[in-house]
């Protein structure tokens, strides 16, 4: 029962996105609210973000390269707010010096209306789908093709035997014919 439960959660919320807002990369869904650095924009106003990095729905993932064409967010500017205050304090003991700064940064809160794909996007989703079906096929067929490449001449040099190194063995360039030894050239 509990985990019946868990999955029916699991399934409402199931498209998210990774964005880059504002040099940030954030995990979105559909009616969240984030709290983000300062937007160029004005409260209740409604902007797109189109670097989106990464999108899951229903369990297929497409990752991009470095971002995804055709998937855009679209989100509403809740407010502009400042974040907490931060105190930056130095001091160098026995020399007499400090100094206390404080620092509050801007941030925009945002909500997300809803996560976009666009013509582009929803082939890349079917191409997606297409990728996995085709590479179970070629798994389940049998493994005795023929190899080819790279694999190919891996195999061949495997299969090399010991006599043909003893063949490759080099004979004495200039033998002195009293001795038998090898003169060094010079």
């Amino acid at each position: 029962m509990h985990s019946i439960f868990i999955e029916r959660i699991r399934s409402i919320n199931t498209m998210y996105a990774i964005v880059d807002i504002a040099g940030q990369q954030v995990k979105v869904s559909k009616a969240q609210k984030v709290i983000v650095h300062r937007l160029d924009a004005e409260k209740g106003s409604e902007m797109r973000f189109n670097k989106v990095l990464l999108f899951e729905k229903e369990g297929k993932t497409l990752v991009g390269t470095p971002i995804l064409e055709g998937i855009s967010v679209r989100a509403t500017v809740i407010e502009h707010l400042r974040g907490e205050k931060i105190t930056v304090f130095k001091k160098k003991r026995r020399k007499g010096y400090q100094v206390s700064n404080g620092h509050r940064q801007y941030l925009s809160k945002i909500i997300i209306e809803d996560i976009e794909m666009g013509e582009a996007g929803a082939e890349k989703e079917k191409k997606h789908s297409a990728r996995k079906t085709s590479a179970r096929k070629t798994a389940a067929k049998d493994e005795s093709a023929p190899l080819t490449g790279k694999a190919a001449e891996e195999e061949q040099n495997a299969a090399s035997t010991p006599a043909d190194e003893s063949r490759k063995e080099e004979e004495p360039q200039n033998p002195d014919e009293e001795t038998g030894t090898v003169k060094a050239e010079e």
